[in-house]
């Protein structure tokens, strides 16, 4: 068990960007953490965001694996969650039939969907049972149209959007609140680590940064909202036209903005 003076929260892809980020935010707000993470960046984030006087644990753990969820599991299920971030994903870009390997997409949704769903199943009943606690879901605007070019990331965002609305939906009474963070187009490695350098998308310099929109998130956690866009006001408008747009001018539309070659620098993103 972990020994806390403060509330304690977990927050998962917790080595860099937005994970980083909402941790900071928790410790911030006087909350003690167990963040985790596959890379070794976990430790010295964990140094981070203690640096600020919390109680900070890193669990290393490959959450791609039954395994590794389970490993983390055992690591925080003795001690009382207030708050549960889960925010670890991936991204994978390109061509499904012709480019990408079959195996990275079913790492993205082991990490993004399946992970996310089993470490959910295993820490909800005890917050239901204490009557209280706070979920974070993270997604992301991709959640609102189809995604060429980056199919099974945009779809597993669109899973997660639905999956923490129902649960919202289900533990409604118990105590229990379910916030799903969407983020934009945010100044992370998520772009480099997704191959997306060459995109509109990816080459557009004004990305949102991460601390504003993990602040967003939180503050959105802790009034109990039922989802945030956070970020800037062009994708929240980004966001709320493309609902208005059929789905294949939605697929066309994100498609001009992550085809591989379609970077242009001059370009409004």
């Amino acid at each position: 068990m972990t020994t806390t003076s403060g509330p304690l929260a977990v927050v998962t892809g917790a080595s860099s960007g937005i994970g980083l980020a909402l941790a900071k935010q928790f410790a911030e707000h006087g909350y003690d953490l167990i963040v985790t993470a596959e890379d070794e960046g976990i430790d010295s984030a964990a140094r981070q965001v203690g640096s600020s006087g919390a109680n900070v644990r890193a669990v290393r753990a490959d959450l791609r694996t039954r395994e590794g969820v389970e490993g983390l599991y055992a690591e925080v299920r003795d001690s009382p969650i207030d708050a549960l971030a889960l925010n670890a994903g991936v991204g994978v870009s390109g061509d499904f039939t012709r480019d990408v390997p079959l195996e990275d997409e079913l790492n993205l949704l082991e990490l993004n969907v399946v992970s996310t769903v089993h470490l959910a199943k295993r820490l909800l009943p005890d917050m239901v049972r204490r009557g209280m606690g706070r979920v974070l879901v993270t997604s992301s605007v991709a959640a609102t149209a189809p995604g060429p070019f980056e199919a099974t990331y945009a779809a597993s965002k669109s899973f997660l959007q639905s999956f923490g609305q129902a649960l919202r939906s289900e533990l409604r009474g118990t105590g229990v609140s379910v916030t799903v963070l969407m983020p934009g187009v945010t100044d992370t490695h998520f772009f480099e680590r997704a191959g997306m350098q060459d995109t509109k998308l990816g080459a557009t310099a004004d990305k949102d940064d991460p601390d504003d929109v993990a602040r967003q998130g939180f503050e959105a956690l802790m009034r109990g909202d039922d989802h945030v866009i956070a970020g800037s006001v062009r994708d929240k408008a980004m966001a709320a036209s493309s609902r208005l747009l059929s789905e294949p001018a939605r697929a066309e539309m994100h498609r001009k903005r992550t085809e591989p070659g379609s970077a242009d620098p001059a370009a409004e993103p």
